[in-house]
Protein backbone atom coordinates (compact mmCIF):
# COMPACT_ATOMS: atom_id res chain seq x y z
CA UNK A 1 0.00 0.00 0.00
CA UNK A 2 1.21 3.50 -0.85
CA UNK A 3 1.07 6.27 1.75
CA UNK A 4 1.98 9.86 0.89
CA UNK A 5 3.47 12.73 2.89
CA UNK A 6 2.74 16.06 1.22
CA UNK A 7 5.20 18.69 2.49
CA UNK A 8 3.60 22.07 1.87
CA UNK A 9 3.09 25.53 3.30
CA UNK A 10 -0.64 25.21 2.53
CA UNK A 11 -1.46 22.28 4.81
CA UNK A 12 -4.21 24.23 6.58
CA UNK A 13 -4.84 27.49 4.73
CA UNK A 14 -5.29 27.59 0.94
CA UNK A 15 -3.16 30.55 -0.12
CA UNK A 16 -2.67 29.88 -3.81
CA UNK A 17 -2.21 27.22 -6.42
CA UNK A 18 -0.68 24.47 -4.27
CA UNK A 19 -3.67 24.49 -1.92
CA UNK A 20 -5.96 24.14 -4.92
CA UNK A 21 -3.85 21.25 -6.25
CA UNK A 22 -3.99 19.42 -2.91
CA UNK A 23 -7.73 20.00 -2.69
CA UNK A 24 -8.33 18.59 -6.17
CA UNK A 25 -5.87 15.71 -5.89
CA UNK A 26 -6.84 14.42 -2.45
CA UNK A 27 -10.58 14.63 -3.12
CA UNK A 28 -10.37 12.70 -6.41
CA UNK A 29 -11.85 9.20 -6.41
CA UNK A 30 -8.81 7.69 -8.15
CA UNK A 31 -6.39 9.08 -5.56
CA UNK A 32 -8.61 7.83 -2.74
CA UNK A 33 -8.78 4.36 -4.29
CA UNK A 34 -5.03 3.93 -4.70
CA UNK A 35 -3.55 5.79 -1.72
CA UNK A 36 -3.81 4.46 1.82
CA UNK A 37 -3.03 7.43 4.08
CA UNK A 38 -2.12 11.04 3.35
CA UNK A 39 -0.26 13.36 5.72
CA UNK A 40 0.02 17.11 5.16
CA UNK A 41 3.25 18.29 6.81
CA UNK A 42 3.91 21.96 7.47
CA UNK A 43 5.59 24.36 9.91
CA UNK A 44 3.33 25.86 12.57
CA UNK A 45 3.47 29.47 11.45
CA UNK A 46 2.01 31.03 14.62
CA UNK A 47 0.51 30.11 17.99
CA UNK A 48 -2.52 32.37 17.73
CA UNK A 49 -5.99 31.01 18.37
CA UNK A 50 -6.78 27.82 20.21
CA UNK A 51 -7.20 24.13 19.56
CA UNK A 52 -10.50 24.69 17.75
CA UNK A 53 -8.81 26.78 15.04
CA UNK A 54 -5.49 24.96 14.53
CA UNK A 55 -6.55 22.84 11.55
CA UNK A 56 -9.09 25.14 9.96
CA UNK A 57 -12.87 24.78 9.59
CA UNK A 58 -13.93 21.21 10.24
CA UNK A 59 -10.46 20.26 11.51
CA UNK A 60 -10.11 17.80 14.37
CA UNK A 61 -7.05 18.01 16.64
CA UNK A 62 -6.12 14.84 18.55
CA UNK A 63 -2.72 15.98 19.87
CA UNK A 64 -1.43 19.50 20.54
CA UNK A 65 1.47 20.19 22.87
CA UNK A 66 0.73 23.90 22.52
CA UNK A 67 -2.75 23.46 23.96
CA UNK A 68 -1.87 20.83 26.55
CA UNK A 69 -3.51 17.98 24.64
CA UNK A 70 -1.27 14.95 25.11
CA UNK A 71 -3.81 12.34 24.06
CA UNK A 72 -4.16 9.86 21.22
CA UNK A 73 -2.37 6.67 20.22
CA UNK A 74 0.77 8.52 19.08
CA UNK A 75 1.22 10.66 22.20
CA UNK A 76 4.22 8.73 23.56
CA UNK A 77 6.14 8.90 20.26
CA UNK A 78 5.26 12.59 19.76
CA UNK A 79 6.46 13.42 23.28
CA UNK A 80 9.82 11.79 22.53
CA UNK A 81 10.17 13.79 19.30
CA UNK A 82 9.33 16.99 21.15
CA UNK A 83 11.94 16.39 23.81
CA UNK A 84 14.63 15.26 21.38
CA UNK A 85 14.32 18.21 19.01
CA UNK A 86 12.78 20.93 21.24
CA UNK A 87 9.70 21.37 19.05
CA UNK A 88 5.94 21.53 19.52
CA UNK A 89 3.54 19.35 17.54
CA UNK A 90 -0.09 19.74 16.48
CA UNK A 91 -1.63 16.64 14.92
CA UNK A 92 -5.08 15.68 13.70
CA UNK A 93 -7.20 15.71 10.57
CA UNK A 94 -8.60 18.47 8.41
CA UNK A 95 -11.56 18.53 6.08
CA UNK A 96 -10.96 19.10 2.38
CA UNK A 97 -13.83 19.75 0.03
CA UNK A 98 -13.65 20.70 -3.62
CA UNK A 99 -16.03 23.70 -3.83
CA UNK A 100 -17.07 22.80 -7.38
CA UNK A 101 -17.16 18.99 -7.58
CA UNK A 102 -18.12 18.45 -3.94
CA UNK A 103 -15.47 15.72 -3.49
CA UNK A 104 -14.29 15.34 0.12
CA UNK A 105 -11.26 14.04 1.99
CA UNK A 106 -9.97 13.99 5.60
CA UNK A 107 -6.16 13.83 5.42
CA UNK A 108 -3.94 13.72 8.48
CA UNK A 109 -2.10 16.94 9.31
CA UNK A 110 1.06 17.56 11.34
CA UNK A 111 2.13 21.13 12.14
CA UNK A 112 5.51 21.55 13.83
CA UNK A 113 6.77 24.62 15.70
CA UNK A 114 10.48 24.67 14.86
CA UNK A 115 11.30 28.19 16.13
CA UNK A 116 13.24 26.97 19.19
CA UNK A 117 14.62 23.77 17.72
CA UNK A 118 17.77 22.11 19.04
CA UNK A 119 20.70 23.53 17.05
CA UNK A 120 22.84 20.40 16.93
CA UNK A 121 20.31 18.46 14.85
CA UNK A 122 19.94 21.42 12.45
CA UNK A 123 23.70 21.73 11.95
CA UNK A 124 24.02 17.99 11.39
CA UNK A 125 21.42 18.03 8.61
CA UNK A 126 22.98 21.07 6.96
CA UNK A 127 26.33 19.25 7.02
CA UNK A 128 24.71 16.25 5.33
CA UNK A 129 22.99 18.45 2.73
CA UNK A 130 26.36 19.94 1.80
CA UNK A 131 28.26 16.66 1.64
CA UNK A 132 25.61 14.76 -0.30
CA UNK A 133 24.03 17.45 -2.47
CA UNK A 134 26.37 20.45 -2.42
CA UNK A 135 23.86 22.79 -0.74
CA UNK A 136 25.73 25.57 1.10
CA UNK A 137 23.26 26.40 3.86
CA UNK A 138 25.61 29.04 5.33
CA UNK A 139 24.81 31.23 2.30
CA UNK A 140 21.08 31.18 3.04
CA UNK A 141 20.79 31.18 6.83
CA UNK A 142 19.69 34.83 6.84
CA UNK A 143 16.52 33.72 5.04
CA UNK A 144 13.89 32.33 7.38
CA UNK A 145 12.05 31.11 4.28
CA UNK A 146 14.95 28.70 3.75
CA UNK A 147 15.75 28.01 7.37
CA UNK A 148 12.29 26.97 8.52
CA UNK A 149 11.90 24.32 5.85
CA UNK A 150 15.33 22.83 6.55
CA UNK A 151 14.37 22.60 10.22
CA UNK A 152 11.00 21.04 9.39
CA UNK A 153 12.68 18.08 7.67
CA UNK A 154 14.11 16.52 10.84
CA UNK A 155 11.09 16.30 13.16
CA UNK A 156 8.79 16.00 10.13
CA UNK A 157 10.28 12.67 9.06
CA UNK A 158 10.29 11.52 12.68
CA UNK A 159 6.55 12.22 12.89
CA UNK A 160 5.91 10.32 9.64
CA UNK A 161 7.73 7.30 11.07
CA UNK A 162 5.92 7.58 14.40
CA UNK A 163 2.62 7.47 12.52
CA UNK A 164 3.67 4.20 10.87
CA UNK A 165 3.50 5.56 7.33
CA UNK A 166 6.63 3.67 6.28
CA UNK A 167 6.25 0.49 8.33
CA UNK A 168 5.66 -3.14 7.41
CA UNK A 169 4.67 -3.61 3.78
CA UNK A 170 3.76 0.03 3.30
CA UNK A 171 5.71 2.34 1.02
CA UNK A 172 5.82 6.06 1.85
CA UNK A 173 6.25 8.76 -0.80
CA UNK A 174 7.64 12.03 0.58
CA UNK A 175 6.58 14.71 -1.88
CA UNK A 176 8.07 18.17 -1.58
CA UNK A 177 5.62 20.67 -3.01
CA UNK A 178 7.74 23.44 -4.45
CA UNK A 179 11.07 24.48 -2.88
CA UNK A 180 9.49 24.44 0.60
CA UNK A 181 9.22 20.66 0.62
CA UNK A 182 12.59 19.88 -0.96
CA UNK A 183 14.65 19.73 2.29
CA UNK A 184 12.31 17.10 3.76
CA UNK A 185 12.45 15.03 0.55
CA UNK A 186 16.26 15.29 0.55
CA UNK A 187 16.36 14.28 4.23
CA UNK A 188 14.23 11.24 3.36
CA UNK A 189 16.76 10.39 0.65
CA UNK A 190 19.54 10.60 3.24
CA UNK A 191 17.57 8.50 5.71
CA UNK A 192 18.48 5.26 3.97
CA UNK A 193 15.08 3.73 4.61
CA UNK A 194 14.19 1.97 1.35
CA UNK A 195 10.50 2.45 2.14
CA UNK A 196 10.80 6.15 1.33
CA UNK A 197 10.11 7.31 -2.22
CA UNK A 198 11.34 10.87 -2.72
CA UNK A 199 9.70 13.30 -5.11
CA UNK A 200 9.64 16.98 -6.00
CA UNK A 201 6.33 18.39 -7.21
CA UNK A 202 7.43 21.32 -9.37
CA UNK A 203 4.51 23.75 -9.41
CA UNK A 204 6.87 26.31 -10.94
CA UNK A 205 10.58 27.00 -11.39
CA UNK A 206 11.38 29.84 -9.02
CA UNK A 207 14.51 30.80 -10.96
CA UNK A 208 12.48 31.17 -14.15
CA UNK A 209 9.70 33.12 -12.44
CA UNK A 210 12.21 35.60 -11.03
CA UNK A 211 13.85 36.10 -14.42
CA UNK A 212 10.56 36.50 -16.33
CA UNK A 213 9.16 39.03 -13.86
CA UNK A 214 12.37 41.11 -13.74
CA UNK A 215 13.31 41.12 -17.45
CA UNK A 216 11.77 43.95 -19.49
CA UNK A 217 10.85 41.48 -22.23
CA UNK A 218 8.97 39.19 -19.79
CA UNK A 219 7.69 35.97 -21.40
CA UNK A 220 8.16 37.37 -24.92
CA UNK A 221 11.91 37.38 -24.37
CA UNK A 222 12.28 34.46 -21.95
CA UNK A 223 10.53 31.74 -23.91
CA UNK A 224 12.37 32.70 -27.07
CA UNK A 225 15.62 32.39 -25.11
CA UNK A 226 14.47 29.01 -23.78
CA UNK A 227 13.69 27.98 -27.38
CA UNK A 228 17.17 28.94 -28.54
CA UNK A 229 19.16 27.64 -25.53
CA UNK A 230 19.41 23.93 -26.50
CA UNK A 231 20.35 24.86 -30.06
CA UNK A 232 23.21 27.02 -28.77
CA UNK A 233 24.19 24.56 -26.02
CA UNK A 234 23.54 27.05 -23.23
CA UNK A 235 21.63 27.00 -19.93
CA UNK A 236 19.51 29.44 -17.92
CA UNK A 237 22.01 29.53 -15.08
CA UNK A 238 24.69 30.76 -17.46
CA UNK A 239 22.62 32.96 -19.80
CA UNK A 240 21.10 35.09 -17.04
CA UNK A 241 24.12 35.12 -14.76
CA UNK A 242 25.07 33.17 -11.66
CA UNK A 243 21.95 32.05 -9.78
CA UNK A 244 23.66 30.04 -7.03
CA UNK A 245 23.15 32.79 -4.44
CA UNK A 246 19.38 32.33 -4.72
CA UNK A 247 18.33 29.72 -2.16
CA UNK A 248 15.33 28.56 -4.18
CA UNK A 249 17.58 27.91 -7.16
CA UNK A 250 19.97 25.88 -5.02
CA UNK A 251 17.14 23.72 -3.68
CA UNK A 252 15.59 23.21 -7.12
CA UNK A 253 18.91 22.15 -8.63
CA UNK A 254 19.33 19.58 -5.84
CA UNK A 255 16.08 17.86 -6.85
CA UNK A 256 18.05 15.89 -9.43
CA UNK A 257 19.06 13.61 -6.55
CA UNK A 258 15.44 12.67 -5.78
CA UNK A 259 13.68 9.67 -7.29
CA UNK A 260 11.33 11.69 -9.49
CA UNK A 261 10.22 15.23 -10.29
CA UNK A 262 6.60 15.89 -11.21
CA UNK A 263 6.42 18.91 -13.52
CA UNK A 264 3.01 20.56 -13.92
CA UNK A 265 3.47 21.50 -17.58
CA UNK A 266 5.63 21.07 -20.66
CA UNK A 267 7.12 24.48 -19.95
CA UNK A 268 8.21 23.47 -16.45
CA UNK A 269 9.85 20.34 -17.91
CA UNK A 270 11.83 22.51 -20.34
CA UNK A 271 12.69 25.10 -17.68
CA UNK A 272 14.05 22.42 -15.34
CA UNK A 273 16.03 20.57 -18.01
CA UNK A 274 17.59 23.82 -19.24
CA UNK A 275 18.31 25.21 -15.78
CA UNK A 276 21.87 23.85 -15.49
CA UNK A 277 23.84 21.05 -17.17
CA UNK A 278 23.33 18.94 -14.02
CA UNK A 279 19.56 18.91 -14.56
CA UNK A 280 19.69 17.42 -18.06
CA UNK A 281 19.45 13.80 -16.90
CA UNK A 282 17.00 14.29 -14.01
CA UNK A 283 14.00 11.97 -13.86
CA UNK A 284 11.42 14.63 -14.74
CA UNK A 285 7.91 13.41 -15.51
CA UNK A 286 5.09 15.49 -16.92
CA UNK A 287 2.21 15.70 -14.42
CA UNK A 288 -0.41 18.29 -15.32
CA UNK A 289 -2.76 19.79 -12.78
CA UNK A 290 -6.41 18.86 -12.95
CA UNK A 291 -9.45 20.90 -13.90
CA UNK A 292 -12.81 20.76 -12.11
CA UNK A 293 -15.29 18.91 -14.31
CA UNK A 294 -18.83 19.92 -13.38
CA UNK A 295 -21.85 19.57 -15.65
CA UNK A 296 -23.84 22.80 -15.74
CA UNK A 297 -27.24 23.34 -17.35
CA UNK A 298 -27.98 26.33 -19.54
CA UNK A 299 -30.58 27.41 -16.95
CA UNK A 300 -27.99 27.40 -14.14
CA UNK A 301 -25.52 29.35 -16.26
CA UNK A 302 -28.19 31.86 -17.29
CA UNK A 303 -29.31 32.35 -13.67
CA UNK A 304 -25.74 33.03 -12.54
CA UNK A 305 -25.19 35.47 -15.40
CA UNK A 306 -28.40 37.34 -14.50
CA UNK A 307 -27.15 37.75 -10.93
CA UNK A 308 -23.85 39.13 -12.20
CA UNK A 309 -25.64 41.46 -14.61
CA UNK A 310 -27.87 42.68 -11.78
CA UNK A 311 -24.81 43.27 -9.62
CA UNK A 312 -23.17 45.24 -12.43
CA UNK A 313 -26.34 47.26 -12.94
CA UNK A 314 -26.56 48.01 -9.21
CA UNK A 315 -23.00 49.32 -9.31
CA UNK A 316 -22.81 51.31 -12.56
CA UNK A 317 -26.45 51.85 -13.55
CA UNK A 318 -26.38 49.91 -16.84
CA UNK A 319 -27.05 46.24 -17.50
CA UNK A 320 -24.26 44.75 -19.68
CA UNK A 321 -24.82 42.21 -22.44
CA UNK A 322 -21.73 40.22 -21.45
CA UNK A 323 -19.90 39.36 -18.26
CA UNK A 324 -16.11 39.02 -18.37
CA UNK A 325 -14.12 37.88 -15.33
CA UNK A 326 -10.57 37.53 -14.06
CA UNK A 327 -10.12 35.76 -10.72
CA UNK A 328 -6.47 35.90 -9.73
CA UNK A 329 -3.80 36.89 -7.25
CA UNK A 330 -2.47 40.44 -7.39
CA UNK A 331 1.08 39.79 -8.62
CA UNK A 332 3.09 41.10 -11.61
CA UNK A 333 3.18 37.63 -13.17
CA UNK A 334 -0.58 37.72 -13.83
CA UNK A 335 -0.16 40.33 -16.58
CA UNK A 336 -3.32 42.26 -15.72
CA UNK A 337 -2.36 45.12 -18.04
CA UNK A 338 -2.83 42.75 -20.98
CA UNK A 339 -6.53 42.42 -20.17
CA UNK A 340 -6.90 46.16 -20.54
CA UNK A 341 -5.14 46.19 -23.90
CA UNK A 342 -7.57 43.55 -25.17
CA UNK A 343 -10.54 45.37 -23.61
CA UNK A 344 -9.62 48.58 -25.46
CA UNK A 345 -10.10 46.81 -28.78
CA UNK A 346 -13.30 45.12 -27.62
CA UNK A 347 -14.61 48.58 -26.69
CA UNK A 348 -13.95 49.78 -30.24
CA UNK A 349 -15.77 46.74 -31.68
CA UNK A 350 -18.75 47.20 -29.37
CA UNK A 351 -19.13 50.84 -30.42
CA UNK A 352 -20.04 49.45 -33.84
CA UNK A 353 -22.33 46.65 -32.63
CA UNK A 354 -23.95 48.48 -29.69
CA UNK A 355 -23.06 45.63 -27.30
CA UNK A 356 -21.62 46.11 -23.82
CA UNK A 357 -19.60 44.23 -21.21
CA UNK A 358 -18.40 44.49 -17.62
CA UNK A 359 -15.12 42.90 -16.59
CA UNK A 360 -15.09 41.88 -12.93
CA UNK A 361 -11.50 41.64 -11.68
CA UNK A 362 -11.49 39.76 -8.37
CA UNK A 363 -8.03 40.17 -6.88
CA UNK A 364 -6.30 41.42 -3.75
CA UNK A 365 -2.88 41.60 -2.15
CA UNK A 366 -4.26 40.77 1.31
CA UNK A 367 -4.10 37.16 2.59
CA UNK A 368 -7.68 37.23 3.88
CA UNK A 369 -10.97 39.10 3.44
CA UNK A 370 -11.70 42.63 4.53
CA UNK A 371 -14.34 42.70 7.27
CA UNK A 372 -18.03 43.17 6.53
CA UNK A 373 -17.98 46.40 8.57
CA UNK A 374 -15.10 47.78 6.50
CA UNK A 375 -16.81 46.85 3.25
CA UNK A 376 -20.08 48.52 4.24
CA UNK A 377 -18.16 51.63 5.34
CA UNK A 378 -16.30 51.85 2.02
CA UNK A 379 -19.50 51.17 0.07
CA UNK A 380 -21.36 53.94 1.88
CA UNK A 381 -18.71 56.64 1.91
CA UNK A 382 -16.84 56.28 -1.37
CA UNK A 383 -18.90 53.93 -3.58
CA UNK A 384 -16.66 50.86 -3.27
CA UNK A 385 -16.00 48.80 -5.39
CA UNK A 386 -16.76 51.23 -8.23
CA UNK A 387 -14.49 53.82 -6.63
CA UNK A 388 -11.51 53.21 -4.37
CA UNK A 389 -9.24 55.17 -2.06
CA UNK A 390 -5.53 54.76 -1.49
CA UNK A 391 -5.86 54.05 2.21
CA UNK A 392 -6.66 51.11 4.42
CA UNK A 393 -8.91 49.24 4.62
CA UNK A 394 -9.12 49.81 0.87
CA UNK A 395 -6.21 49.87 -1.56
CA UNK A 396 -2.78 48.45 -0.80
CA UNK A 397 0.22 49.68 -2.79
CA UNK A 398 -0.02 47.19 -5.65
CA UNK A 399 -3.81 47.47 -5.79
CA UNK A 400 -3.53 51.25 -6.07
CA UNK A 401 -1.27 50.96 -9.13
CA UNK A 402 -3.76 48.63 -10.82
CA UNK A 403 -6.74 50.84 -9.92
CA UNK A 404 -5.09 53.85 -11.58
CA UNK A 405 -5.13 51.88 -14.84
CA UNK A 406 -8.77 50.88 -14.23
CA UNK A 407 -9.74 54.53 -13.75
CA UNK A 408 -7.97 55.51 -16.97
CA UNK A 409 -9.74 52.75 -18.92
CA UNK A 410 -13.20 53.49 -17.54
CA UNK A 411 -12.85 57.22 -18.26
CA UNK A 412 -12.33 56.49 -21.96
CA UNK A 413 -14.82 53.63 -22.44
CA UNK A 414 -18.58 53.75 -23.00
CA UNK A 415 -19.48 50.15 -23.79
CA UNK A 416 -16.99 48.31 -21.56
CA UNK A 417 -16.31 48.91 -17.87
CA UNK A 418 -13.93 47.29 -15.41
CA UNK A 419 -14.98 46.76 -11.79
CA UNK A 420 -12.08 45.99 -9.49
CA UNK A 421 -13.17 44.00 -6.42
CA UNK A 422 -10.15 43.90 -4.13
CA UNK A 423 -11.71 41.37 -1.80
CA UNK A 424 -10.91 37.78 -0.84
CA UNK A 425 -14.16 35.94 -1.58
CA UNK A 426 -17.31 36.64 -3.55
CA UNK A 427 -20.58 36.80 -1.59
CA UNK A 428 -22.86 39.52 -0.23
CA UNK A 429 -21.43 39.41 3.31
CA UNK A 430 -17.98 40.04 1.78
CA UNK A 431 -18.81 42.41 -1.08
CA UNK A 432 -21.52 44.75 0.16
CA UNK A 433 -25.25 45.34 0.08
CA UNK A 434 -25.50 45.95 -3.67
CA UNK A 435 -24.54 42.36 -4.45
CA UNK A 436 -27.60 40.10 -4.90
CA UNK A 437 -28.41 38.27 -1.67
CA UNK A 438 -28.30 34.85 -3.33
CA UNK A 439 -24.92 35.41 -5.00
CA UNK A 440 -22.16 32.87 -4.30
CA UNK A 441 -18.63 32.26 -5.58
CA UNK A 442 -19.81 29.66 -8.10
CA UNK A 443 -21.75 32.42 -9.89
CA UNK A 444 -18.57 34.17 -11.01
CA UNK A 445 -17.66 30.92 -12.74
CA UNK A 446 -21.08 29.81 -14.03
CA UNK A 447 -22.15 33.24 -15.21
CA UNK A 448 -19.00 34.34 -17.02
CA UNK A 449 -18.85 34.62 -20.80
CA UNK A 450 -15.08 35.17 -20.84
CA UNK A 451 -12.42 34.35 -18.22
CA UNK A 452 -9.10 36.17 -18.66
CA UNK A 453 -5.67 34.91 -17.60
CA UNK A 454 -2.92 36.35 -19.79
CA UNK A 455 -0.02 35.74 -17.44
CA UNK A 456 3.63 36.40 -18.21
CA UNK A 457 4.61 33.41 -16.04
CA UNK A 458 2.06 30.70 -15.30
CA UNK A 459 3.47 27.18 -14.89
CA UNK A 460 -0.02 25.71 -15.24
CA UNK A 461 -2.93 28.05 -14.48
CA UNK A 462 -5.87 26.21 -12.92
CA UNK A 463 -7.85 29.44 -12.64
CA UNK A 464 -7.54 30.00 -16.40
CA UNK A 465 -9.38 26.77 -17.22
CA UNK A 466 -11.55 26.45 -14.11
CA UNK A 467 -14.35 28.13 -16.06
CA UNK A 468 -14.27 25.56 -18.88
CA UNK A 469 -17.04 23.42 -17.40
CA UNK A 470 -19.24 26.49 -17.14
CA UNK A 471 -19.07 27.34 -20.83
CA UNK A 472 -16.82 30.38 -20.60
CA UNK A 473 -14.33 31.32 -23.27
CA UNK A 474 -10.96 30.95 -21.52
CA UNK A 475 -8.50 33.59 -22.75
CA UNK A 476 -4.96 32.79 -21.64
CA UNK A 477 -1.46 33.63 -22.77
CA UNK A 478 0.58 31.02 -24.57
CA UNK A 479 2.90 31.07 -21.54
CA UNK A 480 0.23 29.32 -19.45
CA UNK A 481 1.14 25.66 -19.07
CA UNK A 482 -2.51 24.62 -19.22
CA UNK A 483 -2.56 25.70 -22.88
CA UNK A 484 -0.33 22.71 -23.66
CA UNK A 485 -2.76 20.39 -21.85
CA UNK A 486 -5.67 21.87 -23.80
CA UNK A 487 -3.78 21.34 -27.07
CA UNK A 488 -3.12 17.72 -26.13
CA UNK A 489 -6.74 16.99 -25.23
CA UNK A 490 -8.52 19.10 -27.87
CA UNK A 491 -6.38 17.80 -30.74
CA UNK A 492 -5.07 19.59 -33.83
CA UNK A 493 -8.34 21.42 -34.51
CA UNK A 494 -8.35 23.04 -31.06
CA UNK A 495 -11.52 24.25 -29.37
CA UNK A 496 -13.65 27.40 -29.60
CA UNK A 497 -13.72 27.48 -25.78
CA UNK A 498 -10.04 28.43 -25.44
CA UNK A 499 -8.06 31.31 -26.93
CA UNK A 500 -4.31 31.06 -26.32
CA UNK A 501 -2.74 34.45 -27.02
CA UNK A 502 0.81 33.84 -28.22
CA UNK A 503 2.92 36.71 -26.89
CA UNK A 504 6.13 34.71 -27.42
CA UNK A 505 5.73 34.38 -31.20
CA UNK A 506 7.69 37.59 -31.66
CA UNK A 507 10.98 37.07 -33.48
CA UNK A 508 14.00 39.29 -33.14
CA UNK A 509 16.34 39.96 -36.02
CA UNK A 510 18.77 38.25 -35.70
CA UNK A 511 17.02 35.36 -33.94
CA UNK A 512 19.66 34.89 -31.23
CA UNK A 513 19.74 34.67 -27.46
CA UNK A 514 21.58 37.98 -27.23
CA UNK A 515 18.84 39.74 -29.23
CA UNK A 516 16.16 38.61 -26.78
CA UNK A 517 18.35 39.38 -23.77
CA UNK A 518 18.43 43.01 -24.93
CA UNK A 519 14.71 43.27 -25.69
CA UNK A 520 13.33 46.55 -24.33
CA UNK A 521 10.05 47.19 -22.58
CA UNK A 522 8.96 49.39 -25.49
CA UNK A 523 9.51 46.58 -28.01
CA UNK A 524 7.59 44.10 -25.90
CA UNK A 525 4.68 46.50 -25.25
CA UNK A 526 4.37 47.39 -28.94
CA UNK A 527 4.09 43.71 -29.80
CA UNK A 528 1.59 43.14 -26.97
CA UNK A 529 -0.68 45.82 -28.42
CA UNK A 530 -0.51 44.18 -31.82
CA UNK A 531 -1.34 40.75 -30.41
CA UNK A 532 -4.12 42.18 -28.20
CA UNK A 533 -5.96 43.50 -31.26
CA UNK A 534 -6.09 40.00 -32.77
CA UNK A 535 -7.14 38.48 -29.43
CA UNK A 536 -9.99 40.97 -29.10
CA UNK A 537 -11.23 40.17 -32.61
CA UNK A 538 -11.28 36.46 -31.73
CA UNK A 539 -13.22 37.09 -28.54
CA UNK A 540 -15.81 39.29 -30.24
CA UNK A 541 -16.32 36.73 -33.01
CA UNK A 542 -16.77 33.83 -30.55
CA UNK A 543 -19.05 35.43 -27.94
CA UNK A 544 -22.21 33.36 -27.32
CA UNK A 545 -25.05 35.48 -28.66
CA UNK A 546 -27.91 32.98 -28.36
CA UNK A 547 -28.94 30.32 -25.80
CA UNK A 548 -27.98 27.70 -28.37
CA UNK A 549 -24.48 29.18 -28.59
CA UNK A 550 -24.13 28.98 -24.81
CA UNK A 551 -25.43 25.41 -24.77
CA UNK A 552 -22.72 24.44 -27.26
CA UNK A 553 -20.03 26.11 -25.14
CA UNK A 554 -21.26 24.27 -22.05
CA UNK A 555 -21.23 20.89 -23.80
CA UNK A 556 -17.76 21.38 -25.29
CA UNK A 557 -16.37 22.78 -22.06
CA UNK A 558 -17.62 19.92 -19.91
CA UNK A 559 -16.35 17.31 -22.38
CA UNK A 560 -12.92 18.96 -22.42
CA UNK A 561 -12.77 19.42 -18.64
CA UNK A 562 -13.76 15.77 -18.11
CA UNK A 563 -10.64 14.73 -20.00
CA UNK A 564 -8.55 17.04 -17.79
CA UNK A 565 -10.11 16.17 -14.41
CA UNK A 566 -8.32 15.31 -11.19
CA UNK A 567 -9.36 11.69 -11.59
CA UNK A 568 -7.56 11.64 -14.95
CA UNK A 569 -4.48 13.29 -13.43
CA UNK A 570 -4.37 10.87 -10.50
CA UNK A 571 -4.84 7.81 -12.70
CA UNK A 572 -2.71 8.70 -15.73
CA UNK A 573 -0.01 11.05 -14.46
CA UNK A 574 0.51 11.49 -10.71
CA UNK A 575 0.26 7.94 -9.32
CA UNK A 576 2.02 6.18 -12.24
CA UNK A 577 5.00 8.56 -11.88
CA UNK A 578 5.28 7.79 -8.15
CA UNK A 579 4.77 4.04 -8.51
CA UNK A 580 7.29 3.80 -11.34
CA UNK A 581 10.16 4.59 -8.95
CA UNK A 582 8.94 2.30 -6.14
CA UNK A 583 10.04 -1.33 -5.70
CA UNK A 584 7.44 -3.50 -7.43
CA UNK A 585 6.83 -5.66 -4.37
CA UNK A 586 6.06 -2.59 -2.26
CA UNK A 587 3.15 -1.67 -4.51
CA UNK A 588 1.30 -4.93 -3.92
CA UNK A 589 -1.84 -4.21 -1.92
Amino acid sequence: MLNIVHVTHEAVVKVGGIGTVLEGLLTSAEYDRQVGRSLLLCPLFNNEGDVSTRLGPGGEVTYSSIDGMYDGPHAHAFNEIRQRYHVDIVYGRRHLRDPITGGESWPEVALIDICHMEQGAINHLKHQLFNAFGIESTRFENSWDYEQYVRLAIPGLAVAKALGLASGEQQCAVIGHEFMGVPTALAAKLDGDTKFITAYHAHEVSTARKIVEEHEGHDTAFYNILRRAPEEGRFIGEIFGDQTGYYRHALIESTRFLDVTLAVSDYVVDELRNLTPNMRDSNIQLCYNGVPAYETTTEEAAASKRRLQTYAENLIGDRPHYIFTHVTRMTPSKGLWRDMEVMKHIEQAFRKTGESAVLFVLSTELPGPRSKADVLHMEKWWDWPVAHREQMPDLTGGEAVFYQAVQSFNARSRHCKIIFINQFGFARNLCGSRMPADMCFADIRRGSDVEFGQSIYEPFGIAQVEALSFGAICVMSGACGCSCFVDRVAGPDGTKNVIAVRYARYRCEPDTIESYLHMTRETRENYEREVAEHAAAEIVSRLPRTPRDKEAYLARGFKLASQMSWDVISRDYFLPAIKAVAPAEAMAV
